[in-house]
C-alpha cells in the first residue's frame, strides 16, 4: 500500500531498508507547557501549566523503542507506516499493533522529523493506523504519551483522542523518572 498526498509525501508500509532511517529520526521536542498530574482524594486531576524556561526533551538512544520500531514483517497484527518526503528522506513513522482480546490497536511509537511537523504528516500516519485498525476489527485506538509532551497531546486531541488513564510509575528507573505516562484513546471510526 503506497499513497502520495497533495503535498508530495509518500505514505507506505515500512521496508527493511527503512530501519536505519527510523532509528536515526530526531524525535526530540520543545514545549512551553506540561500537563501537571495532581493526586486527589479520589483519583487524579490534570492541569496544563506553563514552564519557564521551555523544556527541550531529547530521548536517550538507550531509552527509545526505535530498535524495535519496525514491526515484525511476519506479524499480521502489527505494522510500521512511514512518510517519505519529496527529497526521499524519512518524514515520520508510526508503529502499531493490534490485540484481538480487547480489540485494541495500540500506537506503539509515532515520530515526526522536526522539519515536517505541523504539515499533516502525523495526522496522515494516524489515518493509515485507523485504516489498519478497521481492517483488523479494532474497537478503539490507544496510545501512551509523557505528560510533558504537550505538543503531541494537543495534536492527538485535534485528531479525536481523549484521556483514558495514567500511570505514575511507568518511567521509574529511567532518565524520564520525573515524568508520568498519560493514556489516550479514541473509538475506531
Amino acid at each position: 500500500m503506497t499513497t502520495v498526498d497533495d503535498m508530495g509525501y509518500e505514505f507506505r508500509t515500512a521496508r527493511h531498508e527503512d530501519t536505519e532511517a527510523i532509528k536515526a529520526l530526531d524525535g526530540s521536542f520543545t514545549t512551553h507547557t506540561i500537563f501537571h498530574v495532581a493526586v486527589t482524594e479520589n483519583g487524579f486531576s490534570l492541569q496544563e501549566i506553563p514552564v519557564d524556561p521551555p523544556i527541550h526533551k531529547v530521548f536517550p538512544a538507550e531509552n527509545t523503542d526505535d530498535a524495535d520500531a519496525l514491526a515484525d514483517e511476519g506479524d499480521p497484527n502489527s505494522r510500521t507506516f512511514v512518510a517519505v518526503g519529496t527529497d526521499g528522506s524519512l518524514a515520520g513513522f508510526a508503529t502499531v499493533s493490534y490485540a484481538s482480546w480487547n480489540r485494541r490497536l495500540a500506537i506503539d511509537d509515532i515520530e515526526i522529523a522536526p522539519a515536517h511537523r505541523g504539515q499533516g504528516v502525523g495526522r496522515a500516519l494516524i489515518g493509515h493506523a485507523v485504516k489498519f485498525a478497521r481492517e483488523s476489527g479494532a474497537g478503539h485506538i490507544w496510545l501512551e504519551v509523557t505528560n510533558i509532551n504537550a505538543p503531541a497531546i494537543h495534536a492527538y486531541q485535534r485528531m479525536g483522542f481523549t484521556f483514558c488513564g495514567l500511570d505514575t510509575t511507568l518511567y521509574h528507573g529511567t532518565p524520564s523518572s520525573s515524568e508520568l505516562a498519560l493514556y489516550m484513546s479514541m473509538p475506531c471510526p
